[in-house]
């Protein structure tokens, strides 16, 4: 049972090799936080039956509307329903950057729990009462895998 940082010792075909022609940039965020290893930025925790659990960006920030949230991923995995998140923003006219969007797949036993409908509005509603109603996203999107 431990928490860590999410890293892989191998590469495979479709991996990044810059970032917006920034390649020191894409060095310094993948490679050389855990040399020898690609850091994914995420985090994951082991159980002692060896199974891991994704557990969110690790210092993941995004910006909305002047607004820093890094903690919208951990409240949606709370929910039943949840199996993992990835929650990013998109480019907005205004804003800057608009609301974000979540892309969730569901556990296994709770396929068919309710609409994505249905289940957009719980997580909206609980994004809203355990961070503020700025931080639901405005976008979500269920999802078979990330």
């Amino acid at each position: 049972n431990i928490s860590g940082a999410l890293c892989i010792s191998q590469a495979w075909p479709g991996m990044a090799r810059t970032i917006y022609n920034d390649r020191k940039r894409f060095l310094e965020t993948y490679l050389t936080p855990y040399p020898g290893f690609f850091f994914t930025g995420g985090g994951v925790y082991r159980t002692s039956e060896g199974y891991y659990q994704l557990t969110g960006q690790l210092d993941d920030i995004v910006n909305i509307s002047r607004h820093h949230l890094g903690t919208v991923e951990d409240v949606v995995n709370h929910h039943v329903a949840v199996a993992e998140s990835a929650v990013i923003s998109y480019p907005h006219e205004i804003k800057g950057e608009g609301k974000m969007l979540a892309f969730l797949p569901l556990k296994r036993l709770s396929r068919g729990y309710c609409t994505a409908e249905t289940l957009a509005a719980e997580l909206q509603e609980l994004i809203s009462k355990k961070i503020a109603k700025y931080a639901a996203p405005e976008y979500i999107q269920v999802t078979c895998r990330l």
